[in-house]
């Protein structure tokens, strides 16, 4: 990847964009569309179809059709998955469009993009269809005259809603899984990010795939989000994103067919700083780009900082130099290490962010504001905030956006306690030589994921998911196939 083959995808035209239902591309059933603006300028770049719960229920049907014939459920495991190997293949001979395309709609910086999203999407895909032919039945032990079978089967159809910040990577979490246990899908990207997802499924479509086993419905979540939810036929349905939005999917499966629903949601993740950390040098890089990656739309970022008050100063000081010579800018220039806002409207929230923490006794100790506007972009300046109280809104409120809290604490019950005191428990991190430290901080914080002189970089091996209002069920690992399979008793007397 060099600049000029990014920039001979970034000329390219995109055309109108369409549902993908039953293998077919369809506009929506009234042709509403929506424009797609580019958070790099502002520009609209093309559109898409704005659904209608008639295209949902429609893409909803050609997934179940698809999964009662047993057209992709009935192959065996081995056409599976070399059907999704391919798929894995073509993602990664169309990385860079996929790259170029997804930066052009969301603003992630392309560095990162393409090794997170089409080549992290690559890699789960070929993870799974591994894994496919590996998961095993069980015998249980019961007395000489009963044999007990334990199956596993496919849940059926599955609903997948899929965040704005990493949709391919993300996608695949689900995708990957879903696909490779024989079920059907529904993917329904978000409106700001869509592009990437669509020729996904394409591709999918392509290395075999039959017709309605992978649809995509694209449109406003209120619309076919609602309908997905509210679905009689929808067996379970995986999401990411955020709190609200979660706590509206659950009441769609009470009020329709209780279909199981698994949510990965917000983080208000601690980064917490020993001053008997290894290297307080490389704790500051990695701490900058724990939150500054991606303008800090990372579910797992690492948003509050707590500093041991011994090296409170210093270590800021550290973080404070290491992120000024962060340069953001046009996220498919490759100079610059930080990208756009997703859109507007994120930018604003973040701003306003700010300022309530400034009302509420936080000291700005760098950026804050909006930066880049002549570009007609949506950029904001890498953001310290220091002073922050455990209870402060900062420190309270997942921001989504390139904003870091500091909070200083004394010692290691402190830490805990200031880390423990959110609602969140998705990830988070703790710096220390001292081993005993580290295993007793690994158990006594409350988090889905927890580093150790690191933040951030757990690959597929391992499972991602939260406690408390960050969600429930895993994705990544094998673990995730718990979500997409059912077990089957059979009880045979001999």
């Amino acid at each position: 990847m060099d600049q000029t083959q990014i920039n001979t995808w970034r000329a390219k035209d995109i055309p109108p964009q369409t549902h993908l239902i039953d293998g077919k591309n369809a506009p929506a059933s009234d042709s509403a569309t929506m424009e797609v603006t580019s958070p790099i300028d502002g520009q609209v770049i093309t559109t898409m179809a704005r659904g209608t719960a008639q295209d949902m229920q429609a893409a909803i049907a050609a997934a179940r059709a698809a999964f009662d014939d047993r057209r992709w459920a009935g192959q065996p495991p081995a056409a599976r998955k070399k059907v999704l190997m391919k798929w894995a293949d073509l993602i990664d001979a169309h990385a860079l469009e996929l790259a170029v395309s997804g930066v052009r709609d969301n603003g992630t910086e392309i560095g990162m993009a393409f090794k997170a999203e089409p080549g992290s999407a690559a890699g789960t895909i070929r993870y799974y269809a591994e894994a496919l032919d590996k998961v095993y039945g069980e015998i249980a032990p019961t007395a000489d005259d009963v044999l007990g079978l334990i199956h596993r089967e496919p849940v059926g159809v599955v609903g997948a809603i899929v965040p704005w910040n990493f949709p391919l990577m993300i996608g695949a979490w689900k995708l990957g899984p879903a696909l490779a246990m024989g079920n059907s899908v529904v993917l329904k990207p978000a409106e700001t990010a869509s592009l990437s997802l669509i020729r996904l499924a394409e591709l999918a479509h392509e290395a075999g795939l039959p017709a309605g086993v992978l649809n995509v419905v694209t449109g406003e979540g209120a619309v076919v989000g609602e309908a997905m939810g509210l679905s009689m036929d929808v067996d379970a349905l995986v999401f990411t994103g955020s709190g609200s939005t979660g706590r509206r999917l659950m009441e769609y499966s009470a009020r329709s067919n209780l279909k199981r629903v698994y949510l990965e949601l917000g983080g208000k993740s601690p980064n917490i700083i020993f001053a008997d950390a290894p290297d307080l040098d490389e704790a500051a890089k990695v701490a900058a780009m724990g939150i500054f990656r991606n303008s800090g739309q990372v579910c797992v970022a690492g948003s509050r900082l707590l500093v041991e008050a011994s090296i409170h100063d210093e270590f800021v000081d550290a973080v404070v130099n290491v992120t000024k010579a962060l340069k953001v800018g046009d996220p498919l220039d490759l100079e610059n290490h930080i990208g756009a806002i997703n859109s507007e409207t994120q930018l604003m929230q973040n701003l306003q962010s700010v300022e309530t923490a400034q009302r509420e006794g936080g000291t700005v100790t760098l950026g804050g504001g909006r930066i880049l506007s002549e570009t007609g972009g949506y950029y904001m300046d890498p953001t310290i905030v220091t002073d922050v109280t455990p209870e402060a809104s900062l420190s309270q409120k997942e921001v989504f956006g390139p904003v870091l809290a500091v909070t200083p604490f004394t010692d290691e019950a402190e830490a805990t306690r200031i880390a423990n005191a959110t609602d969140y428990g998705l990830a988070g991190a703790v710096w220390t030589q001292n081993l005993s430290r580290a295993h007793r901080m690994i158990r006594a914080v409350r988090t889905g994921v927890m580093h150790v002189n690191t933040y951030g970089g757990a690959d597929g091996t391992v499972p991602l998911g939260g406690v408390g209002q960050s969600g429930n069920g895993h994705d990544k690992s094998l673990h995730a196939l718990d979500k997409y399979t059912d077990l089957k008793t059979a009880w045979v007397k001999l």
